[in-house]
């Protein structure tokens, strides 16, 4: 099956790149990786998509700058979600923040990477209010950890469930006693 995807290194295949409708523009994306060259591991284009992968160390220091630079103005955070790729694979887990401006109209995502080993991050609810449920989602069903979140708990499964339901190597039927057979 062949895929409409662009892997972007370098500052001149990502200036010849296109954005679709409602993504920033690639002067801005190429300005921001000229400003932090530190911020940005690998820029990915799919599907009329630009996602920057970014390192988790840094990830509320580049949300902040996202979402006050000019032309940027990414004010919103429309989601954060979990991605476990398989016990196989390493990194194993992802954290994917879609973020969107209001008053430009245009996405962008964010995704960092986690080891099984470590799946701690920051959490960006200094910077978006709405990351607090989204964040306690992500942790409730994949165990991701967002340190100085202000309240992680489980959101959607009871306080005494073991284990989290979304990752690979959570067993189909469950664990008793919430097994349905």
């Amino acid at each position: 099956m062949t895929q409409d995807v662009e892997r972007e290194s370098g500052l001149a295949q990502q200036a010849a790149a296109e954005p679709g409708p409602d993504q920033p523009s690639s002067s801005l994306l190429t300005a921001l990786q000229q400003e932090h060259p530190e911020w940005v591991s690998e820029i990915i284009r799919a599907f009329g998509e630009t996602t920057l992968v970014v390192p988790r160390a840094q990830i509320t220091e580049i949300c902040a700058f996202l979402k006050t630079a000019p032309g940027l103005e990414f004010n919103f955070l429309s989601d954060v979600s979990g991605v476990d790729r398989g016990p196989e694979e390493e990194p194993r887990f992802e954290v994917n923040y879609h973020l969107f401006s209001t008053t430009k109209y245009h996405r962008l995502r964010l995704k960092v990477l986690l080891n099984e080993e470590d799946t701690h991050v920051a959490t960006v609810t200094g910077i978006w209010r709405t990351a607090n449920w989204h964040e306690r989602e992500t942790y409730d069903l994949f165990g991701v950890i967002f340190d100085g979140h202000p309240d992680l708990r489980r959101i959607l499964l009871p306080d005494d469930w073991q284990g989290h339901a979304l990752r690979k190597d959570f067993p189909l039927r469950g664990y008793e006693p919430y097994s349905l057979t």
